[in-house]
């Protein structure tokens, strides 16, 4: 029998990708329309932004605590959170969670050492950019890594709660992302994590000049090995 997942969901694009790769990729491994029992809750995006805004994480952390008590009630073994930036309050978070959580940083720096990557260039909003939430991870895991200049965290933030979250992609903002990817290469970079569970919708392996490290479908997918390792 395989375990009950839990999605503690954010942004809807970030969500539903990571909701559809368990569903898609489980349905590969165990055979024709199958796949893990998953449930998913999410407060308003609009409610998580007025506390990241005010810079309340502690407010975050009871939202996703909120998610966590609601999922755990509806028989959900373990959680994942398919939202990067909401990652800051992990720590006020898991101590006090009714059920254990996979890290979706600790996928991305597992992935990354498997496949011998030694700098890492970060992209996410702002929030995520400027936080501790993957630098932990990548060095306990001996990677290094850069984040892009002040000027692009801004316009990438921009884009992705302009566009992304509402799941629109221009071909102007594609090419914004292509050249901050190409000047995270001129960095010594030689991979890209994309830390914002929408930039997949704009960032592909085939257009990124880096080798990309997908944290909605890392995650997806850590999970899917959890719940079907039972």
């Amino acid at each position: 029998m395989h375990q009950h997942i839990g999605i503690v969901a954010c942004s809807a694009e970030g969500a539903a990708l990571c909701y559809r790769t368990i569903c898609l990729e489980g349905e590969q491994q165990l055979g024709r329309h199958d796949h893990p029992e998953v449930s998913l809750h999410t407060h308003s995006l609009a409610t998580y932004m007025h506390r990241i805004y005010a810079n309340d994480w502690p407010g975050v952390a009871e939202l996703m605590l909120s998610s966590a008590g609601k999922l755990a009630n509806a028989g959900a073994d373990f959680l994942i959170c398919p939202d990067n930036t909401i990652h800051q309050a992990f720590d006020l978070v898991e101590h006090r969670s009714p059920r254990p959580w996979l890290h979706i940083a600790q996928q991305v720096a597992d992935e990354a050492q498997r496949l011998r990557y030694r700098r890492l260039g970060v992209l996410g909003t702002r929030y995520l950019m400027e936080s501790q939430v993957y630098p932990g991870k990548l060095q306990s895991a001996g990677l290094e890594y850069r984040i892009p200049g002040a000027s692009e965290r801004e316009k990438i933030n921009q884009i992705i709660f302009d566009e992304l979250v509402h799941a629109q992609v221009t071909p102007r903002s594609a090419a914004y992302f292509t050249e901050v990817i190409r000047n995270l290469a001129g960095l010594g970079c030689d991979a890209v994590v994309l830390g914002c569970t929408e930039i997949p919708l704009i960032v592909t392996p085939e257009s990124s000049p880096l080798p990309v490290l997908d944290s909605t479908r890392l995650l997806a997918r850590a999970a899917l090995r959890k719940a079907t390792a039972v």
